[in-house]
């Protein structure tokens, strides 16, 4: 018997904040290993990653052994991979460069299923993920468990906010720091951690909450997560598997050889 996986939805209104491990080595085993490490769930990243579609099935299936949900994060305007990774059991995907509501309408069709959008059937391996019965019990909740997430990283999404929001079928925001702090700078600067990004953030988590949305980031570090959560961001990431697992072996070695600290 195949045990279910659950979903964000049933994982997230719980009161406080929750984490996500981001995963860019395309090896389920990695993506397993942040499942078992006590992460929330597990973020699949196509974009800046090196995951596909067949890496993404097989790291899908590992974080679920370990009992817990994968988001995947789907390449720019890549909308047909969007319901694909659904039908694998992906339980939400993130999309990049959400600018316009357009777009997020784009999103949203393909991510949820009539009346709400337009996607298609097939979500062979979703069901069994999911621990339903069959076809007929998939389709009453399949909208509510596929997360529907649009990345806010652009000055164009900011200013576009209320109306990414206002679309239906897009459940939450998530920050890129990096790509918003190029933006805003107008290409002078990655400066995720400056004012000019924290007081985009303030904005963006005061609006995503109001419109009964989730807010979510990325935090290149654990202080800045802490900072995230004390915003109001409700899933937020630390860091990413391959700048972790580099750290981690910088630091080991500079503790054999203190010469190399330098």
């Amino acid at each position: 018997m195949t045990l279910p996986v659950p979903s964000l939805q049933e994982l997230l209104p719980t009161g406080h904040a929750r984490f996500l491990g981001w995963s860019c080595i395309a090896d389920p085993t990695i993506a397993g290993a942040l499942a078992r490490a006590g992460f929330d769930a597990v973020l699949l990243d196509q974009q800046h990653g090196a995951y596909d579609y067949k890496s993404s099935c097989a790291a899908i299936t590992e974080v679920a052994l370990a009992g817990k949900a994968a988001l995947v994060r789907v390449p720019v305007g890549d909308f047909a991979m969007v319901s694909r990774m659904l039908d694998a059991g992906a339980a939400g995907i993130v999309a990049p460069m959400i600018n316009t509501a357009a777009q997020a309408e784009a999103l949203a069709a393909a991510a949820k299923f009539p009346p709400v959008g337009q996607r298609s059937w097939g979500p062979d391996r979703a069901i069994v993920l999911s621990g339903l019965r069959d076809g007929t019990e998939y389709l009453k909740v399949g909208n509510a468990r596929a997360l529907t997430i649009a990345m806010c990283e652009t000055a164009e999404s900011i200013a576009a906010l209320d109306a990414i929001l206002a679309v239906p079928g897009i459940d939450g925001i998530l920050v890129g720091p990096a790509d918003l702090s190029i933006a805003l700078s107008q290409g002078a600067a990655i400066d995720p951690s400056g004012s000019a990004v924290t007081a985009a953030l303030g904005e963006i988590v005061r609006k995503t909450l109001a419109a009964g949305k989730m807010p979510c980031a990325f935090a290149p570090s654990a202080a800045r997560a802490r900072e995230m959560v004390a915003m109001g961001f409700q899933l937020v990431s630390i860091g990413y598997d391959s700048m972790i697992i580099g750290d981690a072996f910088a630091r080991l070695l500079c503790e054999a050889d203190p010469s190399r600290s330098g």
